[in-house]
């Protein structure tokens, strides 16, 4: 049985349209040209990371991170960010009686700022920093199974991508769940993997209560 439920961060629970936007303001490139290689360097199995390496050779994204805040343009996002389904998914999950979590490759920062969207929502929230383990890295799924007080085969991991949340969240034991949104899942909803290693294929979080409620029945 499912008795708990952990969710990736970016394109999961928060659309991260704008944020990316502001990454291209900062290089000074057009979004539309930023948004164009971003899925390209996606649909070529490469990092994201290198998208900015294109642009800019030698990129180191977390100096660039500390740059931006010292400027007073900090990577950010907030309520407005949040998909539309997070905050009813969430309800309908607790009240039917799941432990949840959010537990994602985030910043120190963008850990502060989940503590205050959902301090009163969820009963984890892990981000790589925290850990000094970053997804796909088994190391990042130890962590999550350490923190959550059921066995592995207990948890369900909701995430975007087949190669950082989907594939090794399953190799650690868990079930899992890939949400269609995104670059990621847009580009790889029809692959196999897509089709063959998530628990269950969803549209929209708010699918997930009666998934669950189906399975554990």
């Amino acid at each position: 049985m499912i008795h708990a439920v952990v969710f990736d961060v970016g394109e999961c629970l928060v659309d991260e349209t704008r944020e990316y936007g502001t990454w291209a303001d900062w290089l000074g490139v057009p979004r539309h040209t930023f948004h164009a290689m971003f899925g390209a360097v996606i649909a070529q199995g490469r990092d994201y990371r290198e998208t900015f390496q294109d642009f800019r050779p030698g990129f180191d994204l977390y100096e660039e991170r500390e740059k931006r805040a010292a400027a007073g343009q900090p990577e950010t996002f907030g309520e407005e960010d949040l998909y539309s389904d997070v905050r009813p998914a969430l309800r309908r999950l607790r009240d039917d009686g799941l432990w949840l979590g959010i537990a994602g490759n985030q910043t120190v920062r963008a850990g502060r700022i989940l503590r205050e969207l959902f301090a009163d929502d969820v009963d984890l929230i892990g981000t790589s920093d925290d850990w000094g383990a970053s997804k796909p890295d088994p190391e990042f799924f130890k962590r999550v199974a350490d923190a959550v007080p059921f066995d592995a085969g207990e948890i369900l991991y909701v995430g975007d991508r087949c190669d950082n949340d989907i594939r090794p969240a399953g190799e650690a034991g868990m079930h899992t769940a890939l949400v269609h949104r995104g670059p990621w899942a847009t580009i790889q909803w029809h692959s196999a993997q897509a089709r063959e290693l998530p628990t269950f294929r969803v549209e929209s979080l708010a699918e997930l209560p009666d998934l669950i409620g189906d399975f554990n029945g």
